[in-house]
């Protein structure tokens, strides 16, 4: 009797994702109406509740729905545009029903960073992987191996930055009896004192002749990272990028993407880089990258674009630089309600470090909602700290602000936004919650 064969990845993924709507709703999720205990997160949906008056606790963390797509949209146009493979990085999120809609847009696949995170992607059947990181952990090489063997359409490539890591992983695969080989990109260094990375060209050359001695291993390309670029310019961070292509075409020219010892002809070079801060300068340098032996996959990671932010990526956004491509729109708002008025310059709200992202900036108070629904600008109300579980706000002279109002933040930083809530309700205009979108961190 034959073997059955692995699930197509879209009937893979359509089915884990209907099993999201089967989990049952109780304690665990934060803000979520308690009289819907017991319900599952479809049946919930399907009540298309009100935010503000759908039994919701504060704090609560709101997706806006059309900010979303309009990001997802952006950057798919983006990409098409500059004739880019896209693999944003799902560790921003964590979310597959969001993985899901990226695909829809057109991605190539999804970038993650560590293997939990790779066993999430692989259980809502993501089928092509970018790992932005040496993987050199025997138990997920493993694993990583295992999974590889038994689906021939699974598609995985990762870091290699050291001689030392080439020779883990190989140890580990031949352990394993690894059938299949894993394709690995050196990593460039985005310079000294940067993070992760061959620091030199002469590093990269000795990590990529330790891959061709492996067996277990196949070099299908060259990655970095322009975001840690010291000091970064624009002049600068150009300059690396030149240099990332430069390493694919001296490797290509030395016959190190033949695979020579590896079953499996290798029918592309990837050339990999982008974050959410320089995509515009990745987009031209790779427009500009030479003929080589086989046809490039240009692959850009950029992942903070999904809900972008009120703070730090507003001001990093490329988009800033040439506006004529479009702008991104920051999806994410954080309700949380004053608690205590006790002076005229001061009060508190009861979100904290716990709900809100503070790595980078603090929240911003953007608008107050009155308990008759009505809503007016925040104007003289400041986040000045966080503590655990509450918010201090500073008032100015006039400020409007009452115990009971609802204040909606404005966040910073969208990584460790997410990371802070397993059901997020996805909210219209109107505050109808259309769906509630489930992390794995």
């Amino acid at each position: 009797m034959a073997a059955d064969k692995p699930a197509a990845p879209a009937d893979r993924r359509a089915s884990a994702l209907a099993r999201l709507a089967e989990e049952r709703i109780d304690h665990r999720f934060k803000a979520l109406p308690p009289d819907a205990d017991g319900l599952t997160v479809g049946e919930l949906a399907a009540e298309r509740r009100n935010l503000f008056t759908g039994g919701f606790t504060t704090p609560v963390l709101a997706l806006s729905a059309e900010r979303l797509e309009h990001n997802l949209a952006l950057m798919e146009e983006y990409a098409t545009r500059h004739s880019l493979a896209f693999a944003p990085h799902g560790k921003t999120s964590m979310a597959p029903q969001l993985f899901e809609r990226q695909l829809a847009h057109g991605a190539w696949g999804i970038t993650l960073a560590v293997p939990h995170q790779v066993r999430v992607a692989r259980e809502f059947g993501v089928a092509r992987i970018f790992l932005a990181n040496e993987l050199v952990d025997a138990a997920a090489l493993r694993w990583l191996s295992s999974e590889l063997d038994s689906d021939p359409d699974f598609r995985f490539i990762c870091y290699v930055d050291s001689v030392r890591g080439v020779e883990l992983m190989d140890a580990a695969l031949r352990s394993a009896g690894a059938r299949r080989a894993v394709d690995v990109v050196v990593e460039l260094a985005a310079g000294d004192g940067a993070r992760t990375g061959a620091r030199t060209e002469a590093d990269c050359a000795a990590v990529a002749d330790a891959v061709a001695s492996a067996g277990t291993l196949r070099l299908v390309g060259v990655a970095g990272y322009e975001g840690e670029v010291p000091d970064a310019t624009p002049e600068r961070v150009h300059a690396w990028l030149r240099r990332l292509i430069a390493l694919a075409a001296e490797f290509d020219a030395a016959g190190r993407f033949k695979g020579d010892g590896v079953p499996g002809a290798l029918d592309e070079i990837v050339v990999s880089a982008g974050g959410s801060a320089w995509f515009d300068a990745v987009a031209d340098e790779f427009a500009a990258i030479p003929q080589l032996s086989l046809p490039v996959l240009k692959l850009l990671r950029s992942g903070a674009y999904v809900s972008h932010d009120d703070g730090h990526y507003k001001h990093l956004t490329p988009f800033n630089r040439v506006p004529e491509e479009g702008a991104l729109h920051p999806a994410f708002r954080l309700w949380t309600q004053v608690v205590s008025r006790p002076t005229a310059e001061q009060a508190f709200v009861n979100a904290g470090k716990r709900d809100a992202a503070y790595d980078l900036d603090l929240p911003a108070a953007q608008v107050v909602r009155r308990a008759d629904g009505t809503e007016v600008a925040a104007d003289g109300v400041t986040v000045t700290g966080l503590s655990d579980q509450h918010g201090w706000l500073r008032t100015a002279p006039g400020a409007d602000l009452e115990v009971g109002d609802w204040v909606g933040l404005g966040l910073s930083h969208p990584c460790t936004s997410f990371d802070k809530w397993q059901l997020i309700p996805l909210v219209e205009a109107d505050g109808t919650v259309t769906d509630y979108i489930r992390t794995y961190f």
